[in-house]
This record gives C-alpha cells, structure tokens and sequence, in this order.
C-alpha cells in the first residue's frame, strides 16, 4: 500500500529521496580534505629530506674545498631556502632553512631546516 505511508518504490520511505545523494556528498568532500592533508603531509616530508640532501651536500663539498661543488650543491636547494655555511675547528657545518608554503592561501606556513657537520679534508684548498 503505497498511498498509506507505507515504503514506496525499492522501499523508499516518502521524504527519504535524495539521502543518498547528500551522505554521498558529504563523504566525497570528506575524501578530498583527507587527500588534500596526504599530499601536504607527502610534500612537507620531501622538501625536509631535499633540505637534508642539500645541506649534507654543501658539507662534503665544502670540507673538500670545492667551491664550484658547493655552488652546485647549494643549486640543490628547495625553492626559497637559505643555505648558511660555518666552519670552527676544523668542521664544517651547514644550516638550511626553507618555510614550505601550502598552494591555500590563508594557511599557515611550516618551517623546515636540516643540519650536517662535516670534518674538512686534509689537503683541501682553504
């Protein structure tokens, strides 16, 4: 008996049209923030490991005295990073810093920096 408010057709309720299109929705907006928070997360992961590629490179570099290798090592760098290079008994160390910033704007950048210490090279042209 459909006209008693009993289910109607593939035992559908009256007023129940359309559910299904809004928890579907809802999900897929909730699937995409999710993804979206996944690739931010991959992304930040990658530019800290380029920062630690970067900043190893710069030191072994610079302990051997290569200049030029330095110069291509700093090239290395994420896009923004600041590479500083110190040297104090007999060690080299580099800092690189970078704040990786989302494509939102409105949300708040996240600031990364990576660190290596090398031992210079005997022999090296200081």
């Amino acid at each position: 008996m459909v006209g008693l408010g009993g289910p109607g057709p593939a035992g559908r309720r009256p007023g129940e049209r359309g559910m299904v299109t809004a928890e579907l929705a809802v999900a897929t907006l909730a699937a995409l923030v999710l993804l979206g928070m996944l690739l931010w997360g991959i992304f930040l992961v990658v530019v800290e490991l380029r920062c630690v590629d970067t900043a190893s490179a710069v030191a072994r570099q610079a302990a051997r005295g290569d200049a030029k290798g330095v110069r291509l090592a700093k090239a290395a760098a994420p896009p923004g990073a600041t590479v500083s290079t110190s040297t104090r008994a007999g060690v080299v160390t580099v800092e690189v810093h970078v704040r990786a910033r989302p494509l939102l704007s409105g949300m708040p950048s996240v600031p990364l920096a990576a660190r290596a210490r090398v031992a210079r090279e005997p022999g090296g042209d200081w």
